[in-house]
């Protein structure tokens, strides 16, 4: 792992930590009006345009950009009213080496008439350009009812004429009489525009983060996707089905005071029958058991699923990434923010951003002016918002690096190896004592021994490499159908005996996926803090350490959070609040 110079940590650490107060005010005043308010386009206040504004002004200190005009919601009620469409860096490094080939004109034309093959209009729209390659996000394809809703709904309201297709006339889809019904003609022409609008992104790779693969509601299909399309129409791309837990799931993490270590999402449930679907080409190099993904808990799930994301996008020098859901604004916003985080700790976009700013604009923007609706979320505790920027203390590991190949060559350490940062933290952990108590002032993390292990018999205890048997975990109750608990007893005390002499062993036996799994924190605080006791942190991890800090004092400002009634520490109150005072801001809102 390559260190960060102390003139760089220090200078990071102080940028994170010490923000100015209006920096620090601007945060807390968009997590306050994103608490209250959901943005809708044609109802834009004062303060909404600010924040639009702010947004463009952080796009341009790295990026020249055009605009895709959404006047009044337009094109989509719940996009931003000026979407942002990033062209090339702008840095006086790097201005010559990419340019769009992307005719602005054209772009918005294409996305005006392709807007209704996609669950409410949420068309596929690009967010983050990573070395030439555009990465979107949208909803997923709508089903016959809503198209043929809004079809009729669009001619009743244009005086009988419907020029949504514009001059053209069919589009380039190939025409196939043994599967054209009633339905498909209509499909043809709003997927057909649907698949010109991505291969004009050169968008090649479609993950669909869906559990089912149609959603229905009431006995009908409301929404489809692309891997079930009857006509193939998306044959073309390279398609993965990567099921991940609903905003509901999320819920369970809040009734576990935010601990997502061993909160195991219960794949029996009638409506789940999306597989995990992933090409070879993409498995082979990742080191990860993925016969295994229904068994893995929510840190682990979310971890390998963004190194799979990670991976494309360096996989492919031309070829863009589509990451989409249901309706494109719970899950898929996490893994939007996630990537453009990541890379940006690595300064592989938004070079020139600090930890305030990078975390007010995707905050601002992949969140907020992308129809999130944080106030309906936050009424019934489904908490994915929070999960997202409390969840960056997992990846702070150079595991999760988009650079991490040139990076480990100026280490001696082995990507599966337990590092000397992980011994260090771990034995600061036992010079403290035990750290399951929330109330503890300030607990250290252990993010980079990766997420929980896999439940199974082979599970490999990092430091002795010996299996653990299936008796080293209980399984738990909880009132959601949705969740499975799984909980093993703290073999803290055992591994600290001798961790040094252990680390070649635990190198050596175990297997590539279960050297990444480490081991059980299901006892952790979702608030503990980063320490600081071992020296030299990667660049990587105090720039993620430092967007976390400041978040987390600024949601202690503003919405808090809430302890379940049947929790046993019953001290998230006071450990928010101490931390919310450790940073400079107090909190104004009663956490309860």
């Amino acid at each position: 792992m390559m260190a960060a110079s102390p003139s760089v940590s220090g200078s990071l650490t102080a940028s994170g930590l010490t923000l100015s107060g209006r920096k620090s005010e601007e945060i807390a005043d968009l997590i306050d009006l994103f608490s209250k308010t959901q943005y809708r386009a044609k109802e834009v206040s004062r303060r909404v345009e600010t924040i639009e504004k702010r947004c463009l002004e952080l796009f341009g200190r790295d990026y020249k950009y055009s605009v895709i005009h959404n006047t009044n919601g337009e094109v989509c009620g719940h996009y931003p009213q000026q979407i942002v469409f990033l062209e090339y860096e702008s840095t006086e490094l790097h201005k010559d080496r990419f340019e769009s080939t992307v005719q602005i004109t054209k772009l918005q034309d294409l996305v005006n008439r392709s807007k209704m093959a996609r669950c409410r209009g949420r068309f596929v729209c690009p967010v983050i350009l990573y070395n030439g390659k555009h990465i979107c996000r949208s909803s997923t394809l709508a089903g016959w009812g809503e198209l043929y809703g809004r079809t009729g709904y669009n001619y009743i309201f244009s005086g009988g004429t419907d020029d949504t297709w514009g001059a053209e006339s069919e589009p380039e889809v190939p025409e196939d009489d043994s599967v054209r019904n009633g339905d498909s003609q209509l499909f043809d022409k709003v997927r057909g525009l649907d698949i010109k609008l991505l291969r004009y992104l050169s968008v090649h790779y479609i993950c669909d983060l869906m559990v089912e693969n149609k959603k229905v509601k009431f006995g009908l299909n409301v929404t489809s996707s692309e891997k079930v399309d009857k006509a193939q129409r998306y044959a073309d791309f390279t398609l993965l089905s990567v099921p991940y837990p609903g905003c509901e799931f999320f819920k369970d993490y809040k009734d576990r005071d935010y601990t997502a270590e061993g909160l195991v999402f219960n794949w029996n449930q009638d409506f789940v029958d999306a597989p995990l679907t992933i090409p070879a080409c993409f498995t082979k190099n990742l080191n990860i058991n993925w016969s295994e993904y229904q068994s893995w808990d929510l840190v682990h799930q979310t971890q390998n699923y963004l190194k799979l994301l990670l991976h494309i996008i360096n996989s492919d020098d031309e070829s863009g990434l589509l990451v989409h859901c249901i309706s494109g604004w719970d899950r898929t916003p996490l893994f939007v923010s996630l990537l453009r985080l990541s890379l940006w700790a690595d300064g592989a976009v938004h070079a020139s951003l600090e930890p305030a700013e990078i975390l007010y604009l995707t905050i601002a923007y992949d969140w907020f002016l992308f129809g999130h609706m944080l106030p309906d979320r936050l009424t019934k505790g489904e908490e994915i918002f929070f999960f997202c920027f409390n969840f960056l203390k997992h990846i702070v590991s150079e595991k999760f690096s988009a650079m991490k190949k040139q990076r480990r060559k100026n280490s001696h350490f082995k990507e599966t190896d337990f590092t000397v940062d992980d011994l260090c933290k771990l034995k600061s952990r036992e010079s403290r004592g035990s750290v399951t108590s929330l109330s503890s002032d300030f607990s250290l993390i252990t993010e980079d021994a990766g997420g929980a292990s896999s439940l199974t018999n082979e599970a490999v205890d990092l430091f002795s490499g010996q299996p653990l048997g299936a008796s080293s975990w209980r399984k738990g109750h909880t009132s959601s159908p949705q969740t499975v608990l799984w909980n093993r007893p703290d073999p803290m005390h055992e591994r600290l005996a001798h961790p040094l002499s252990q680390e070649a062993k635990s190198s050596s036996s175990s297997s590539s996926n279960q050297s990444e799994q480490g081991f059980a924190r299901a006892g952790s605080s979702p608030m503990s803090v980063p320490g600081r006791r071992c020296p030299s942190p990667s660049e990587r991890q105090v720039r993620l350490e430092a967007v976390r800090e400041v978040f987390l004092a600024a949601y202690s400002s503003t919405v808090g959070l809430k302890s379940s009634a049947t929790s046993p520490s019953g001290a998230i109150t006071g450990l928010l609040e101490q931390f919310a005072r450790g940073v400079g801001l107090r909190g104004t809102n009663s956490i309860i």
